[in-house]
């Protein structure tokens, strides 16, 4: 699952670095989505992982002409962004989804729980994320490291041993490596990643259910939903679900399991009329998505909702709907839609 290494920088001379803003952003800049990745992994919150993300060029720029070339520029770039993960972990809770918190609903046409005071798991743009690579294999393992599921399943870890296990096993750090990163032992880092690992396997998906469909299938079934649900064809929906499919929808609790549910769900609740949303497909955490939009008094489809999917051979196993529409903005989409608006994707 190890992320390539865009423009390694292996040793550093004081007389290579110089206290100069171009210089440095030359360096620097190309680490920028993976170091944005790893805080995202860390967080489970895009908007904080840009914060951080700045947080720590911000620290970097401040301690760069004291950078001696002891270790390789990255992992540099990586300590500081791992420090400033730690201490903004020390005072929050993790980052849920509803199937987090309990379990499905039982009856889908009754009314939906309030909204909890409870900081969500936010979906993020690929485009944010991936640097432009070469292999085809890394680029999968990069956006498999990104899932929605994982994510979940890493802020039930401590953050330390989150920390480890995403140096070991995402970014391929050497244990030597993490030990200077983190001021710590070989052993100890090897202690926190086996604890880490054995945690992680309770929680994170097993590989059966993580198992993707091809790319040509996953926009087949993509495109077919988004016409589904335009058209207020629950039907033509239910039929690209698998029998176990699950619907969660934050900052709601309430999440149902099970294809007759949300069925039920959907039909008595949300796709009333055809013509009510309207959707842009996109690509989030490595996973097919689309940007929704509701039809409002004025005529206007205005920004409701990113809808996270899961699809397997089979059919699509899990949506996520995020309702939030301050992350139409992170996704660089319109605020609204207007009637003659064409669709058009952001890959």
């Amino acid at each position: 699952m190890a992320e390539t290494r865009p423009g390694e920088v292996t040793r550093m001379s004081r007389t290579d670095i110089k206290a100069d803003g171009d210089v440095f952003a030359r360096l620097t800049h190309s680490y920028r989505p993976e170091l944005l990745a790893y805080c995202y992994r860390m967080l489970g919150s895009a908007h904080d992982a840009e914060d951080l993300v700045q947080e720590t060029y911000l620290r970097a720029w401040r301690s760069y002409e004291a950078f001696e070339g002891r270790a390789s520029l990255r992992t540099w770039l990586y300590r500081i962004a791992t420090n400033v993960c730690l201490t903004a972990l020390e005072h929050r809770k993790r980052r849920p989804l509803p199937s987090g918190l309990g379990g499905p609903a039982d009856d889908p046409e009754g009314p939906l729980a309030p909204p909890p005071e409870v900081a969500w798991l936010q979906p993020i743009p690929d485009r944010l994320v991936h640097a432009d690579s070469g292999d085809p294999a890394a680029i999968v393992a990069a956006r498999a490291s990104l899932r929605l599921a994982l994510i979940a399943a890493l802020q039930y870890l401590p953050p330390r041993q989150r920390a480890v296990l995403i140096l070991r096993d995402v970014l391929a750090l050497r244990a030597a490596e993490v030990a200077e990163l983190l001021d710590i032992s070989v052993p100890a880092v090897k202690s926190i990643l086996q604890r880490a690992r054995a945690q992680l396997g309770q929680a994170a998906p097993s590989e059966d259910e993580t198992t993707e469909a091809s790319g040509a299938r996953q926009r087949e079934l993509l495109d077919r939903y988004a016409a589904a649900f335009e058209n207020a064809d629950v039907e033509a929906l239910m039929g690209l679900l698998t029998e176990d499919a699950v619907l969660e929808m934050p900052p709601t609790p309430t999440w149902f399991a099970g294809r007759e549910s949300i069925g039920r769900f959907l039909s008595s609740r949300v796709l009333t009329v055809p013509g009510a949303f309207r959707t842009i497909a996109t690509t989030a955490n490595g996973q097919p998505a689309l940007a929704l939009y509701q039809r409002g008094p004025d005529g206007v489809h205005h920004a409701h909702a990113v809808m996270v999917l899961s699809i397997s051979a089979a059919g699509i196993t899990r949506i996520v709907r995020f309702h939030e529409p301050g992350l139409f903005e992170l996704f660089d989409f319109p605020r609204t839609l207007g009637p003659d608006a064409t669709d058009e994707s952001t890959p």
